[in-house]
């Protein structure tokens, strides 16, 4: 890794504990301590609109003071500055414009020599009558504007780990985690009751992001998640998701209309919850895209957040692009169809559980109309399943597009995700895609795949162990010898091809060394790692993984797996 001054940054400014430190060392300043030498200042501050009061404490023996001062987000050695300021005073006032944002620290000096750093400040400005009135003056046509192409190969790079900086108000930031404390209790605190708390999603508040160089102002930033969001919080670890949304705020700054992110309007920050690996996220969308199924694209990202006092070091993230936005644009041939979420009740497709809010549309939401889902409750709990299989077949096929969701059903049974359809009622999108008129199945949330998983475990690959009742969507299809075939053939192409085993432990080796210097130096407090053996032990275990999946595909394509039999769960006996 290059050792240079942004390096420095990257590791000595993890907690701005240490910033006096970091700031000697991208100085090149060391003083050698003896009795001559002033001692060092206390600087405060006062930040009021757009003009700032800079005070110092008065020290003997000096005869002069020089403020340092430099941007932030740190742009480099290069852009920190200093001047000398007056010595018949001990306050100065300036006033700077909407959002100047600096690093600032004074030292003492006389003719022995020159003080250590005082305590190191950081402020940015805001002006309550320029807030709308400011000027995107980073702002151009292939970064920011809504007119731009998506540009994958700049925002989703396999071959980097890029950096993002969110810089938000320490009141904004403060009302963040108000909101989650009203929803999920004190921080570091377990609820006194069991299981998911029912809430609202969290509150989103504006911030600018910072990119190469770059800003995007007043994006909508909110945490998010669902029982990972809540455990992290819990836990007391601060290293959790955020959900970005860059013209969130444009009614309130019309600056800022239609604001993208290189063609992209939303993603997803995943803090690879409970992942030691970091990987899983990111590989598990990666086989399903090769296995040639609609799916997010993800990247890794390192991200810091400077809410008041610098940037901190919030870790190794995962973006993942949202399927309401580029997926729906460069996967399918236009976004006019119906998406939906589906969560809890009706989203397991249980004969006579269908409810409107338990399939929430992400579009098209002022035409309420849930047809095609209907419809693909009716096709599927159709009698016909039985009397007439392939009458069944043909009207199912009308609406629902099957042959994805086998392969889908293929891609996830050989990964193994637990915590999706047919264990829990979520992680997954419904789009009634405008060139078939069919409802298509889009995988999401990948981030418990690839292992055995909790809550009872996974799936087995015959489905012995599912609750086919509960779970008809796999159920049926299954018990079909048709769809069974059909899943049989995808277990056979994925294992060859998306999951060979050479194939995905490469990407393994290649993904791990990538981030393995960002995965390792994760601060306490904003990591799921207990130290750095836990993530090389989590990537060994991945490829141990990889090995058994391939182990149990041969076995069940041979029948030398135990036979799946019916149980009194309600286990499949697949056609004989």
């Amino acid at each position: 890794m290059k050792a240079d001054a942004s390096i420095l940054v990257r590791k000595a400014s993890y907690g701005w504990r240490y910033s006096s430190m970091l700031l000697i060392c991208l100085l090149g300043i060391t003083h050698t301590a003896t009795a001559a030498i002033p001692e060092s200042p206390q600087l405060s501050y006062q930040a009021r609109g757009v003009d700032i009061s800079i005070s110092w404490t008065d020290v003997s023996e000096a005869t002069g003071y020089t403020l340092y001062y430099a941007p932030k987000p740190y742009m480099g050695s290069e852009a920190i500055g200093s001047f000398a300021l007056p010595t018949d005073t001990h306050s100065v006032s300036y006033t700077l414009w909407e959002n100047a944002a600096y690093y600032i620290a004074i030292t003492a000096s006389n003719d022995e020599g020159e003080s250590a750093y005082s305590n190191v400040e950081t402020f940015m400005l805001n002006s309550a009558s320029s807030e709308a009135g400011f000027e995107a003056t980073d702002w151009t046509e292939d970064t920011h504007s809504k007119s731009a192409e998506p540009n994958f190969a700049e925002v989703f790079d396999d071959t980097k780990v890029k950096r993002l900086d969110f810089v938000v108000t320490a009141e904004r930031w403060q009302s963040m985690l108000d909101d989650m404390t009203a929803k999920y209790g004190e921080f570091g605190q377990r609820s006194s009751g069991n299981g998911l708390l029912d809430t609202e999603d969290p509150i989103f508040v504006p911030a600018e992001v910072f990119y190469n160089g770059q800003q995007w102002y007043r994006v909508g930033i909110r945490f998010k998640g669902n029982s990972s969001l809540q455990s992290s919080w819990q836990q007391g670890t601060l290293k959790l998701s955020f959900k970005l949304d860059f013209d969130e705020y444009e009614d309130d700054y019309p600056q800022i209309k239609n604001q993208r992110f290189y063609g992209f309007k939303k993603f997803s920050l995943k803090n690879n919850y409970d992942d030691k690996s970091f990987l899983r996220e990111k590989v598990a969308s990666d086989v399903f895209k090769e296995a040639g199924l609609a799916v997010s694209h993800t990247a890794f990202y390192a991200l810091y957040v400077d809410h008041g006092n610098g940037p901190q070091y919030f870790g190794l993230y995962t973006l993942v692009e949202e399927v309401d936005g580029a997926v729906l644009d460069t996967q399918f041939v236009n976004d006019n169809g119906n998406l939906y979420k589906p969560e809890e009740g009706g989203a397991n497709f249980v004969e006579g559980a269908f409810s409107e809010e338990n399939f929430e549309k992400k579009n098209n939401e002022d035409e309420a109309d849930w047809s095609d889902i209907q419809a693909l409750f009716a096709a599927l709990h159709d009698d016909t399943a039985t009397t007439d299989p392939e009458t069944w077949r043909t009207h199912l096929e009308a609406v629902f597009d099957v042959d994805v969701f086998l392969k889908y059903l293929a891609v996830n049974s050989i990964i193994q995700n637990w915590d999706t359809y047919g264990k829990m009622p979520h992680n997954y999108y419904l789009y009634n895609n405008p060139a078939t008129s069919k409802l298509t199945w889009i995988p999401w949330d990948n981030n418990e795949a690839l292992q055995e998983g909790k809550m009872g475990g996974t799936l087995a690959m015959d489905f012995s162990n599912l609750q086919s009742d509960d779970w008809p969507l796999i159920g049926k299809l299954y018990a079909d010898e048709f769809y069974k075939a059909r899943y049989d053939d995808y277990l056979l192409e994925v294992i060859s091809g998306a999951f060979a085993t050479d194939k995905v432990q490469a990407l393994y080796d290649t993904y791990s060394a990538l981030i393995a210097d960002y995965a390792t130096t994760e601060l306490s407090g904003y990591s799921f790692l207990a130290g750095a053996n836990d993530f090389y032990v989590a990537v060994d275990e991945l490829k141990q993984h990889a090995e058994s999946r391939a182990e149990m595909v041969s076995a069940y394509l041979s029948g030398t797996l135990s036979p799946s039999v019916a149980t009194p769960t309600g286990g499949i006996r697949p056609p004989q």
